[in-house]
């Protein structure tokens, strides 16, 4: 028979490793990773530059269970993180006003998760195809036919996002496949395609400005890109978390009155605060003449008010190969906030992106996943950490 682990962690990401790195029981225990390298989407984040946490660590940025949320938070929070990797030579610099990222970039957070969890046991290369319940814990079994065993499992196996960097579902279908309920799943901080009606803006190609953009009752004040396939940047990707269907409002003027217009000798494309190539587009596609303002009629302002709210309905997402993240998930109401454990399987444990958490840009996500990884770690430790425990 072969060996019986006392844990395994399904996954070498945020949350999985930085659930080896707590773990007291290294030698009794394996991180189990279906890619060669680890980290790989820590490699990638802000562009390899790796936005850690926020200042700013609200529930309102999440798209989740507020009070597992801040049960999570309350315990392993913004100030802990920063402390844990500072004790591992990684230090944080502050950008956009909140926005915590790696001085040494991306490679140096995967280093100091590496170091930290030396000691369990690793596999690469090893992908699980199901998972079963047996008497001493579970049996995991591989494409290969091979199989592992082990008392506790852990899932942290992530989302749907960047499959090209291996990314699967097979967190979602060991939950589904021991009872547990999948929230909806779905790409989020991505891109929106367009309808027919917006086709003009991929003529905007690489084109950036300052937007607001209002779903429903949230709104966003940053930049909006557009790109070949519809629109993107961070107003864009932010948006998305909360779209589902329907209409999104637009104010491509955030802060401007064009009541400053008025009376102008310049024309339209010039005095508008927008990129020129841009504001021709606009004012092409809603029927106003590029003329000076003081000659604009009262149909013409009408027209052009609308740039202010302007009104559509994305066509769709540019999907899983370009979302940052995955939205739904693993159902939280049937999981233990004081451990990360299952409440309907015994020594199974959900953490990270596999669960129905999805924060917003800006740090959040990886928030996310090492604070839950945290909680995790101390349940299997037969602990209860908190924000005065960094190491």
């Amino acid at each position: 028979m072969s060996k019986l682990y006392e844990t395994i962690i399904l996954g070498a990401g945020a949350s999985g490793m930085m659930c080896a790195a707590r773990l007291k029981r290294k030698k009794e225990s394996l991180l189990l990773e279906g890619n060669r390298e680890v980290g790989a989407k820590i490699s990638i984040s802000g562009g390899g530059r790796c936005n850690l946490t926020n200042l700013h660590l609200t529930t309102e940025r999440y798209r989740g269970d507020a009070t597992l949320l801040r049960r999570v938070f309350s315990r392993y929070d913004r100030r802990w993180l920063q402390t844990w990797f500072e004790k591992r030579g990684v230090e944080t610099r502050l950008e956009k006003g909140s926005q915590l990222f790696c001085s040494g970039g991306a490679e140096r957070v995967n280093q100091a998760l590496r170091e930290a969890w030396q000691g369990i046991g690793y596999r690469s290369g090893w992908r699980v195809e199901r998972a079963e319940k047996e008497v001493e814990g579970f049996l995991l079994y591989s494409g290969r036919g091979d199989s592992l065993r082990c008392r506790r499992l852990v899932v942290a196996s992530g989302g749907l996002s960047f499959p090209r960097l291996g990314a699967s579902g097979i967190g979602l279908q060991i939950a589904e496949s021991f009872g547990h309920h999948i929230v909806r799943t779905a790409p989020a901080l991505v891109g929106w395609t367009l309808q027919p009606t917006q086709a003009f803006f991929k003529t905007l190609s690489g084109v950036s400005t300052e937007v607001e953009i209002r779903v429903g009752k949230r709104r966003w004040r940053d930049r909006l890109l557009f790109a070949h396939r519809g629109i993107s940047g961070p107003a864009v990707l932010n948006a998305s978390l909360w779209w589902e269907r329907g209409e999104v409002e637009i104010d491509f003027l955030p802060g401007f009155s064009l009541g400053e217009l008025r009376g102008g000798k310049k024309n339209l494309s010039t005095l508008l605060p927008l990129p020129r190539r841009m504001a021709k587009a606009f004012l092409e596609a809603l029927e106003i003449g590029d003329l000076p303002a003081s000659r604009l009629d009262g149909e013409g302002w009408k027209r052009l008010e609308v740039l202010k709210a302007y009104r559509f309905a994305p066509a769709g997402t540019f999907g899983y190969s370009r979302a940052e993240v995955m939205r739904g998930g693993v159902a939280t109401e049937e999981i233990d906030p004081e451990t990360m454990e299952s409440r309907i399987v015994p020594g199974l444990y959900f953490i990270g992106e596999v669960l129905d958490v999805t924060g917003e840009l800006g740090g959040y996500n990886f928030q996310w996943a090492f604070s839950s990884a945290a909680v995790c770690a101390d349940a299997i430790n037969g602990e209860r950490g908190g924000n005065d425990d960094a190491l």
